[in-house]
């Protein structure tokens, strides 16, 4: 279906006058063969070249030197451009960047349409497609009114109307919840089995690979492994080298393997790992019957101090707010009702929910962005929604880094862009300067990139200099959403790393509203649950966790520990309550066989 031959694509820069100033390789005389109805997830790091193989397969990109073949056509054949795109269609991370119509089934209709098709035909495409996909009931909505996961299929029954012998899929599920993550990958397996639809993903989350026929590793424009998930995930030691990851359950197989437990290591699902765990129990004839209950001391449950103990010090508190989208209208919406929440100062916080639950509505709240409908919002004591209250000095307080980092981003360098919070707040020229470097420092951004352009960074540098211009304003608290989507496995852990060390160092509130279940366990002392709108948990994250079954049923899901050992626990083993730390997990399990 794919094959490129000895291709090399180069990015060049000019100068306003037009002249070279800088080459950068991108691919670097990539090889490789995709068959026909095969599934081959693409990894790599972040500036790997994954992407940029992947534009070639639909021709946005041209090779600078070799040719690259879609379905036998030569994509240097510009004549026959439609043809390819025809052939091989395209799926983005950021679904609402593909949508065109305000009625789904409009939307859908949009590839089949520009191809010429036939009226009576597109129809019967866009319902083949929208069935296909799960959202046939959904054809006469406004694409905007659905969930990420939702518009994510919308996206792909939009390519599936017109036919593709093959959907190229690049980072699909980054910004989805772990229901949408879910229901995007089973849709991409059933158009591969099913439909016969070769299916190439580009993702950072190995979890989604595990089924895939082939994985294909990049690094620096080149691939440097390629073979079916076991075979790739077997070089654990190369892969975290160049910046990646492995499955949760090859990477755990291996630590007990470590200390001479004989587990066989050919797992990468966590119903795999569970499985072998359990064959090696009745190989061994242990009774895991016999098996110690573990002794839990149940953690203390999160209580909020109370409004009077507070007074006016670096407190923010939710008094029984409600905020209603578009009220009074038919297109009224409720996202957050009757929600009572107090933060308060040095407390590391995670914020999660299904896409649609309200979190992002609660977030532009917290620094008067949005004000609520009802009830209030208190800062130090003082009702933010007062008239006369400086807005200007809550967001110094309370500093806001968005999703989507290039969209905080616009001066020519990184000290001015980091600077523009401080000059706008009418500091002296002296502490200007000072915060602004001291917070370059502090988000971890080399000492030779201060006059650099914020554009030319990576992903995850970025986000550091938009986290790095919030800094610098001296908040008190810190609202980050989803500041690691998108990310390599080292960039994601760099951030986090970077994000605990300006808490620990700064005395920073942290608001982190993340859909990596693993992160919030890992960093949170809280966190708040947000579902429909409503409030369903606001506790340490052990005592969360422990609601697996309601998690599961708000779209959400628990760490890969959780989970794992709530697996065991199905197949007859004691209990762990309260058990999401990784280290703990293997201590208990160690302790099974040694």
């Amino acid at each position: 279906m794919v094959k490129a031959k000895n291709i090399t694509f180069e990015y060049i820069r000019r100068d306003l006058e037009g002249n070279v100033v800088e080459i950068e390789t991108a691919l670097d005389n990539v090889s490789l063969n995709i068959k026909k109805g095969e599934f081959v997830a693409i990894l790599g790091a972040n500036g790997s070249g994954k992407s940029t193989f992947a534009k070639h397969i639909n021709a946005i990109f041209s090779p600078s030197e070799g040719n690259i073949y879609i379905d036998g056509i030569d994509s240097r054949e510009l004549d026959r451009i439609y043809e390819i795109r025809q052939r091989a269609g395209m799926v983005f991370q950021n679904p609402d960047n593909q949508m065109v119509a305000q009625v789904v089934e409009e939307d859908v209709a949009f590839g089949p349409e520009n191809l010429g098709v036939e009226t009576e035909e597109i129809k019967e495409r866009v319902k083949r497609s929208l069935e296909a996909v799960n959202i046939w009931h959904r054809r006469k909505d406004n694409p905007t009114k659905l969930s990420g996961g939702q518009k994510q299929r919308v996206a792909i029954a939009g390519v599936m109307a017109m036919e593709p012998k093959c959907i190229v899929l690049d980072e699909p599920t980054a910004m989805l919840d772990p229901k949408g993550r879910k229901d995007v990958v089973d849709t991409i397996l059933w158009l591969n089995k099913n439909k016969k639809i070769t299916c190439i993903l580009i993702t950072h989350n190995m979890e989604e690979t595990i089924q895939a026929d082939k994985v294909i590793v990049m690094e620096k424009g080149k691939v440097k492994l390629s073979g079916t998930p076991l075979e790739v995930y077997s070089h654990i030691d190369e892969l975290k080298s160049m910046g990646l990851d492995v499955p949760f359950a090859s990477s755990f197989a291996k630590e007990l393997i470590k200390d001479s437990i004989p587990l066989n290591d050919a797992v990468l699902s966590i119903d795999e790992l569970a499985e072998s765990i359990d064959k090696l129990v009745k190989n061994m004839a242990i009774d895991k019957k016999m098996l110690a209950s573990p002794k839990i001391v149940e953690p203390a449950k999160y209580m909020p101090p109370a409004v009077n103990e507070l007074g006016t010090n670096s407190s923010l508190i939710l008094d029984h707010v409600e905020y209603k989208y578009n009220p009074n209208t038919a297109y009224e919406k409720l996202a957050v009702s009757d929600l009572s929440l107090t933060f308060t100062k040095g407390e590391f916080i995670g914020l999660v929910g299904h896409t649609g639950s309200g979190k992002s509505t609660l977030i532009q709240m917290l620094n008067g962005l949005i004000k609520p409908t009802k009830g209030s919002i208190y800062f130090n004591g003082q009702d933010i929604s007062e008239e006369g209250y400086s807005l200007k000095f809550l967001r110094s307080k309370v500093g806001m880094s968005f999703q989507y980092p290039e969209h905080q981003l616009f001066a020519n360098t990184i000290v001015e862009d980091v600077a523009f919070g401080p000059n706008n707040l009418g500091w002296d020229r002296l502490k200007i300067d000072k915060n602004t470097f001291d917070a370059i420092k502090l988000v971890g951004l080399p000492d030779d990139c201060y006059d650099m352009s914020p554009f030319e960074l990576s992903g995850g540098q970025k986000r550091r200099v938009a986290i790095a211009g919030v800094l610098a304003m001296e908040p008190e608290f810190i609202v980050l959403d989803e500041p690691t989507a998108g990310l390599d496995p080292k960039g994601r852990d760099e951030i986090l790393k970077a994000i605990k060390h300006i808490h620990d160092e700064r005395g920073i509130t942290v608001i982190l509203v993340s859909h990596n279940m693993d992160d919030v366990a890992k960093y949170a002392d809280r966190l708040i649950v947000m579902n429909d709108s409503k409030l369903e948990f606001n506790d340490t994250p052990r005592r969360v966790f422990e609601n697996a079954d309601k998690l599961k049923e708000m779209g959400l899901n628990v760490p890969s520990v959780s989970e794992l050992m709530n697996k065991l626990n199905e197949l007859g083993y004691p209990k762990y309550p309260y058990l999401i730390d990784e280290n703990e997990a293997l201590s208990a399990i160690k302790g099974w066989f040694l």
